[in-house]
């Protein structure tokens, strides 16, 4: 077992849960995130090592990493993904072709969120201001800002949060994104879950999925 949302099958190969984000545990280039080894020590007890699992593939068997990609449930039909995020171990994600439960994830979520469990009570996870962000933010984030310009390439739709943060949005994703009218959206404040990467001095994130957007309330 690596972390809350990977798991080493019998065989050696590894298996990412699909719709899970748990938070990042202790590496060579940054340290343990928060509750990174309660989530590890939750999934641990959930498969008991040694016990059966039930798995349910992803329309996409694998990711860039190689790592094999499926819904996972114990012997007794127990979705792990689903008690992982009713917990607060993690956070919802959404990456098409995998979307298979997304709406149920995002509802297990909620409900952590509302009560305050895990992750949803820890500083460290509040979204960050697209406008302030320092040179050493890396990996998975949440990120908040008010949408300033919408543009253009060839291969993706851009949403520019202030002056150095942009959300790249794939023209092969954009059906998923069809009920948002992303112009009656411009001076709103959103947040964004994903991974963070810098371009050539810009802040930017992958979106995918509306699921992994959220027009925030007015403070």
């Amino acid at each position: 077992m690596f972390d809350g949302d990977t798991l080493l099958l019998a065989d050696g190969r590894r298996l990412r849960l699909i719709g899970l984000n748990t938070p990042e545990r202790a590496n060579r280039e940054r340290t343990a995130e928060p509750l990174a080894n309660e989530a590890r020590g939750m999934l641990q007890k959930l498969v008991n090592t040694g016990s059966p699992l039930k798995l349910r593939w992803g329309k996409e068997k694998k990711d860039r990493y190689g790592r094999l990609l499926a819904h996972v449930f114990t012997a007794d039909g127990r979705n792990i993904t689903t008690h992982l995020l009713r917990a607060g171990m993690g956070a919802a994600i959404q990456v098409p072709p995998n979307l298979w439960a997304w709406d149920c994830y995002i509802k297990a979520e909620k409900t952590a969120r509302k009560q305050r469990r895990g992750i949803w009570k820890r500083p460290y996870f509040a979204p960050l201001e697209a406008d302030q962000l320092n040179t050493n933010v890396q990996g998975f984030h949440f990120i908040r800002g008010r949408l300033s310009r919408i543009g253009n390439s060839k291969t993706a739709l851009w949403l520019n949060l202030g002056n150095h943060f942009a959300l790249r949005i794939r023209k092969k994703d954009l059906p998923y994104f069809r009920q948002l009218n992303f112009n009656q959206l411009i001076g709103k404040e959103l947040t964004a879950r994903g991974w963070i990467y810098a371009y050539k001095g810009q802040w930017r994130m992958n979106l995918h999925h509306p699921a992994s957007l959220e027009i925030t309330a007015a403070r």
